[in-house]
């Protein structure tokens, strides 16, 4: 198990896992914290031996979002850390996971939301508490969140500061599936080995394809299918899959 400062990174049969390690406070972020977690994402994205990034939290919580003891002086750091982090989940060549094992709050929800899929234990919950400290949603939650629910719902969300218990965040699709604590793990590790039993290059490819049709026609999606597929057919990976069929 690699290890920086505040985030733990175990990489095993192609998954790599980045375990935020400051369970003393929650899992809050601070300056340091945010550069080990996008560090060490940058590391599993570009790592060959990876196929499948988990991002969880150690002890009770996910991530309780910023560190209250920083965040009246290092604040804008933090934000602009959150761009970053997003943006280096969204563009892995590869899926990303998140394990949410307890709380999730503020930057620590959106975190969550960065990621391709949210698996969670029942005794999780997830909240954008940012109006509770006069502030606005951050880490991309302006734009998570309206995607996954609805605009009227993410305006419920962000106005009331609520932390949202798992079953409801399950029903929002906040988190995508909710587990026994005791599962989580397990689960996790399950969902991931089968997911980097894929071929690499057709795991890529869709995740690529699918957030692209956010913003794209369905003319523009056709064609891309057709490159896609062109490109996919000429791998050794389909080729043999095809013929073993």
């Amino acid at each position: 198990m690699a290890a920086y400062d505040r985030v733990l990174v175990e990489i095993t049969d192609h998954v790599g896992t980045a375990t935020l390690n400051r369970p003393e406070k929650a899992n809050a972020f601070d300056p340091d914290m945010c550069e080990d977690l996008l560090e060490a994402l940058r590391m599993l994205a570009s790592a060959d031996a990876v196929r499948v990034i988990v991002v969880t939290g150690a002890g009770k919580a996910f991530c309780a979002g910023a560190d209250l003891g920083v965040l009246g002086t290092q604040g804008e750091q933090l934000v602009r850390a959150g761009k970053d982090i997003a943006l280096t989940i969204r563009n892995a060549p590869k899926p990303v996971l998140a394990a949410v094992n307890g709380a999730a709050a503020g930057g620590g929800a959106n975190l969550a939301l960065a990621c391709d899929y949210r698996l969670a234990s029942d005794q999780a919950s997830i909240g954008q508490v940012f109006h509770k400290l006069g502030l606005g949603p951050d880490w991309g939650g302006s734009y998570f969140l309206p995607r996954l629910t609805s605009i009227s719902k993410a305006l419920e969300l962000v106005w009331s500061a609520r932390m949202v218990p798992a079953a409801e965040a399950a029903q929002l699709g906040l988190f995508d599936r909710v587990v026994p604590p005791e599962a989580l793990a397990p689960e996790t590790q399950a969902l991931a080995q089968r997911w980097a039993g894929m071929a690499p290059l057709a795991v890529r490819k869709a995740k690529a394809a699918l957030y692209r049709s956010l913003h794209s026609t369905l003319e523009e999606m056709l064609d891309i299918e057709i490159a896609d597929q062109e490109a996919l057919f000429a791998t050794p990976e389909a080729r043999q899959l095809i013929r073993n069929r």
